[in-house]
């Protein structure tokens, strides 16, 4: 169980506007020390924004591009080294960057973008032998997660916890959807075991204009005007949860995290600024409809796709000596 309260910090920000967002991200970050606090000179800095699609770009399925864009350059300012990385489900992490209105973060400021692939590796943990991570992420010197807050026709909100699944090379998330995917608490609990590993340094959810309806891309965008900005990644999906609305017991990542002993309830949490009761959204709009995780294919196919993946795992497993 946790041995001291988690910090979560919650503001509200009504723009995108570059200077305006510098400003609403300064004061997010000030009760946790600023974001010195987090980043040294020389570090090597992932930024993990949530870039999901580039089918959709009006429709704020991906972190805000400014968003990323403030963040890398206050980042820089402290001589920090920050890069972009992500394993999209559709496409290249630049392609759907770009898509999405991330070209002046590379032209500006000359950052790279990776896309998670290549070496893997795997966490220890007895229930989760086969999660292999990015060796980008696991490499980094900080982890900043950028999230985005979307509903999802699969885990009902995608927050911090989830966006961490992009640290998974795409070919492990299929793997993942299947094995676990019938059973929606081992799901999550691999989530969160996804997200310990990474060990994000910072959280910065984009709460400004969120994702509702069918998401995490078949929905619609509403105005939230949040920001939220914790260390701790638990601590802040089960705030947002809270500010949504949303039973945490319905949310698989918010339910593994309380099953595991990683957050109680907001009962333990700090709340410098705001408090989540001042930002309640009324009547945010989730899934209509919902998907089986693991897509509902049919037992043939599964069967197929398990033989090619187990094969995939252990040539991943063994190219870095792992058993």
């Amino acid at each position: 169980m946790q041995t001291q309260k988690p910090f979560v910090s919650l503001i509200q920000a009504y723009s995108y506007e570059r200077e305006a967002l510098r400003e609403s991200i300064k004061t997010l970050l000030e009760p946790l020390g600023g974001l010195t606090e987090f980043v040294k000179p020389g570090q090597r800095v992932l930024l993990k924004p949530n870039l999901l699609t580039g089918a959709r770009p009006t429709k704020e399925c991906t972190t805000h591009p400014e968003i990323v864009y403030v963040v890398a350059q206050m980042v820089m300012e402290i001589n920090g080294k920050p890069f972009l990385g992500d394993s999209p489900a559709f496409g290249s992490a630049k392609k759907v960057a770009i898509a999405n209105g991330y070209q002046p973060i590379f032209n500006e400021l000359n950052i790279p973008i990776i896309n998670f692939q290549g070496k893997r590796y795997q966490t220890i943990n007895e229930n989760f032998k086969h999660l292999l991570l990015s060796k980008e992420a696991i490499e980094a010197d900080v982890v900043i997660n950028l999230p985005k807050v979307k509903s999802h026709v699969q885990l009902v909100l995608t927050l911090g916890t989830k966006n961490l699944f992009g640290c998974v090379p795409g070919k492990m998330k299929a793997w993942w959807h299947m094995q676990a995917g019938k059973n929606p608490d081992l799901f999550g609990e691999m989530l969160v075991e996804t997200a310990k590993a990474i060990n994000p340094n910072l959280t910065i959810i984009d709460g400004i204009v969120g994702h509702e309806g069918n998401g995490p891309s078949g929905g619609e965008p509403r105005n939230l005007n949040i920001l939220g900005a914790s260390a701790d990644v638990f601590a802040l999906d089960m705030t947002f949860a809270n500010i949504l609305s949303v039973a945490p017991k319905n949310i698989p990542t918010v339910a593994a995290s309380l099953r595991l002993g990683l957050i109680e309830d907001l009962m333990v949490i700090n709340f410098p600024l705001l408090h989540p009761e001042t930002l309640k959204v009324d009547n945010w709009q989730l899934p209509k409809e919902f998907v089986p995780i693991d897509f509902g294919l049919p037992r043939v196919i599964k069967s197929t796709f398990r033989h090619l993946y187990i094969r995939f795992i252990k040539e991943s497993m063994n190219s870095y000596g792992g058993g």
